[in-house]
């Protein structure tokens, strides 16, 4: 993993204004993978918007971690799910 694309927590805690706490819990909670490099904690650069998705649904939605985590689930499933029928009907027109 290129070091460019990796960003440090700080700047990401100072960039959305949100406590260096909330992203280990958001680790803790394997909703993110935090990299820790020298005492350093980084975050892909690619797990940017989760990240903005997990911000809102905590500080805007009052949601706490465990319905984040349930959230985030159905989400991913519901994605999956549209893939699928994505998958499915292009497999139908190719028979039509």
């Amino acid at each position: 993993m290129e070091a460019q694309d990796l960003i440090p927590v700080k700047v990401i805690c100072k960039r959305y204004n949100v406590p260096s706490s909330f992203i280990i819990n958001l680790q803790e909670y394997q909703l993110i993978e935090v990299l820790v490099e020298k005492d350093n904690y980084f975050v892909h650069i690619t797990q940017i918007k989760k990240i903005e998705k997990l911000i809102r649904l905590h500080y805007d939605l009052n949601i706490n971690f465990e319905g984040v985590d349930a959230i985030n689930n159905l989400l991913q499933q519901v994605e999956y799910l549209q893939q699928e029928i994505i998958f499915l009907q292009n497999k139908l027109n190719r028979y039509e």
